[in-house]
């Protein structure tokens, strides 16, 4: 293999797929990266054997040839780098990558390209497409709801419905719920229903980052496995085994209570509460009240420590229905508002032992259920 990129691309490729590469593992290989010519461009691949990212780049190929070396060594190498061209070398004989910049030389030990994991390609399935602002949006809004705690694996994922013309997402870990829809750029020619690793779908935001063109998706869920194509990148993806839990019985249908107000100071006021709830079980108190005639209705945010003490906010609220108490914990309230901006917000609450609920106001395709915490009032 011969070939020169620039220090600036070949960086960004590394970095690109440099965390897919595994970091504790009993298969050393998937420590490292698979650099291989592939149509007059150079491909980067890293796999952790349930995500692989693959990379392609532009470069001046003299020679084929492909070799994996060490994802963090050869990434910080190469970021340590001036920005001018590299000279990448292999000789046909050698497991030794040649790597030569300016003034700078390095030779790193490599493994054979042929005992490289092969990185699944996904020709059959369900084909959609998707545009790329309206897929990091919603990801951005459902993928912090799911489960770290591997005790149930289907709640680590996201569901992923896709239907007709429209793609709805959720995740839950016992305590909430978060359900997005959004509308496929192509429709889908049968329903498919799989479960996407938050994972993966934290890492393809990242990906999508400087993305313009709509994400080609395909689904192919008798292998288990999704694959999703962006300019240059590909991410292919295990899927999750198992069934998502029927989520649509958990959001309540009706409410007693309706209060709206302001996401910026709902934010706050959360944040401000739960330092004194850090010692009090992690639980922020709400009220909500109803305005009289000239007097505007208002929410108050409140926390108390035996220990610590207490803190209490008050907020503009229009507040529809009776007053209403509800607690909940201050992490999980703190989590969705941070997503949702500066718009208005609703919450919609029942009885103080119902799930809320929390929905931007204006827009109908988001929907988050937090389970309340049972407080002495």
């Amino acid at each position: 293999m011969k070939l020169s990129s620039l220090q600036e691309n070949l960086n960004r490729g590394l970095n690109l797929v440099g965390r897919a590469a595994a970091a504790r593992t009993t298969l050393p290989i998937t420590n490292n990266i698979l650099l291989s010519t592939d149509q007059g461009r150079l491909k980067l691949a890293a796999t952790n054997l349930e995500m692989a990212i693959s990379c392609w780049i532009g470069a001046k190929v003299e020679e084929e040839g492909s070799i994996t070396v060490n994802a963090r060594l050869l990434s910080d190498f190469i970021g340590s780098l001036p920005n001018e061209k590299i000279e990448i070398s292999l000789s046909p004989r050698s497991k030794t990558l040649k790597l030569k910049c300016a003034r700078f030389e390095a030779r790193i030990s490599g493994i054979d390209a042929k005992d490289f994991p092969p990185i699944p390609k996904v020709e059959g399935g369900v084909s959609t497409k998707v545009d790329v602002d309206a897929l990091r949006h919603a990801v951005d809004h459902v993928a912090f709801a799911a489960a770290t705690d591997e005790s149930r694996p289907v709640l680590t994922g996201v569901n992923a419905d896709f239907e007709a013309d429209q793609l709805t997402l959720a995740a839950a870990d016992g305590f909430r719920l978060a359900v997005c829809k959004l509308p496929l750029a192509e429709p889908v020619k049968q329903n498919v229903q799989v479960i996407i690793p938050a994972r993966t779908l934290s890492e393809l935001n990242r990906l999508a980052q400087d993305q313009e063109d709509a994400i080609s998706v395909k689904v192919d869920s008798d292998k288990g496995q999704i694959i999703f194509s962006l300019k240059n990148i590909e991410l292919v993806s295990q899927l999750i085994q198992g069934s998502f839990p029927q989520y649509s019985q958990l959001i309540p249908q009706n409410f007693n209570s309706r209060a709206v107000v302001d996401t910026a100071q709902f934010l706050m006021a959360t944040k401000t509460a739960a330092i004194f709830a850090r010692d009090g079980g992690g639980i922020v108190r709400l009220v909500m009240t109803p305005g009289g005639q000239k007097a505007p209705g208002k929410l108050t945010v409140s926390a108390r420590s035996e220990e610590v003490g207490d803190d209490t906010g008050e907020i503009d609220a229009t507040v529809q229905g009776d007053e209403a108490k509800i607690a909940f914990n201050g992490r999980y309230l703190a989590d969705v508002l941070g997503v949702l901006g500066e718009q208005q917000v609703a919450l919609e609450v029942t009885t103080p032992s119902s799930p809320g609920v929390i929905r931007p106001v204006g827009v109908d395709n988001y929907t988050h259920v937090v389970m309340p915490m049972f407080v002495q009032w």
